[in-house]
Parts: structure tokens; sequence; C-alpha cells
């Protein structure tokens, strides 16, 4: 490996977010599942959740085109899950807050949220949007300010304009400076710098949590 590849890739390791992370509740499009892993890629995000709880959705959707992501499925993990109590108890567990996506007024604005505490931000599929079941588990619901006829954005617009919402503000505080000393950081690095040995094709990161 050239060491300038090397650099490259402990300089993105070391800036990644370990408290910040994107759900997705039964997102039918595949291209914009791959979309918002691009995006999460740009933020610095490491990983995302993908919630399936509607029959005909499966893990082959997960299947994600090159051409979509932009390479980034090799660096960003998908959790698979199929129960909401599990998808969201884990979640929490890991990031504590979780913040719902809803094209309403009486919900907080984005430019309100304090996207610089660790958390994750939840969006719906692009027909329904989020189910009750998955709402009611939530801490708190946002919406993206719009001046236009529309009430909603297309989901993987819609949650990369919140993700770099979450990367202005954590600029602003210092927070991708990069961290050289944290475990996690270091781990992080090792698995991508074996990954980009591997040639990992993308698919191997998918990960099924009980």
């Amino acid at each position: 490996m050239r060491k300038a590849r090397k650099d490259r890739i402990s300089e993105v390791a070391f800036r990644r977010q370990p408290d910040l992370t994107v759900i997705l509740e039964n997102v039918h499009d595949p291209h914009n599942i791959g979309a918002v892993l691009r995006s999460c890629d740009a933020v610095g995000i490491s990983e995302i959740y993908v919630l399936y709880t509607e029959p005909h959705l499966g893990q082959d959707r997960l299947k994600i085109g090159k051409r979509t992501s932009g390479g980034a499925r090799k660096w960003v993990d998908v959790h698979y899950f199929r129960d909401p109590e599990a998808c969201m108890a884990t979640v929490r567990s890991r990031y504590g807050h979780i913040w719902a996506a809803l094209p309403a007024s009486s919900s907080v604005s984005l430019w309100d949220m304090p996207l610089t505490q660790p958390g994750a931000l939840l969006f719906g599929n692009e027909r329904d949007g989020l189910s009750k079941e998955v709402l009611a588990l939530c801490n708190e619901a946002f919406h993206i300010p719009m001046a236009g006829m529309a009430m909603s954005l297309n989901i993987s617009v819609a949650c990369a304009v919140c993700l770099f919402e979450a990367y202005r503000q954590r600029t602003q505080n210092g927070m991708y400076l990069g961290n050289t000393t944290s475990q996690f950081h270091q781990n992080l690095r090792d698995s991508y710098l074996e990954r980009h040995e591997m040639g990992a094709n993308g698919e191997w990161h998918l990960l099924r949590d009980p």
C-alpha cells in the first residue's frame, strides 16, 4: 500500500464520529440506501441501521451497486434488523438519543437541533414515512424548514441535508480535528486498512444484530 493511501485511510478513520448515526425504516429503494451511505461516509459516520418490518422487504435490497454508493459501502457498516424494539434499544444503548425526521410544523426545526450531542437520526420510507410503533420509541421529532409548496424531500436528500447540518455544527465545535488516541478510532483505522488490503467488495460488512 502506498504511503499516501495509508495516510488518507488513517485520516478518514480518525475523523469518524463515534456518537452519530442514521436509522432507516422500511426504505424501499436500494438506490436511496446507497445515496444515504455515500452521505454518511462524507460526514464521517461509520455505521448505519436498517430496519425492515414489511414482509416484502428483505436483505437483498441492501446489495447496493457501486454507482449509487460511490464506494462508500466499503467504509460504512450496515446493521440489519427486523425487530423495531431490538433495533431502537441497540441504537439507544450506543448513541443515547433518537431524533425522528417528520414533515410537521409542530416538531423542532433542524436548525435548532443540538447535533453536536450523541444521537441517531431516524428516517422513514418514501411513501408512508415513519411507523407509529417506531415513533413511540424516539426522544424527539424534527423537521427540515422549507419555503416551497413541497412538504417533504426525497429520503436520501433529506438525510444529506440533516447530516451536513450536523457536519457544520460539529466542525464549528472542533469535532473533526482527528482523534488519534482513542481506542475506537485506532480500531477503526486498523479495520479500514484491512478492508483495503482485502479489497472488500462491500457485502461482508453487512451485520445482523440480535
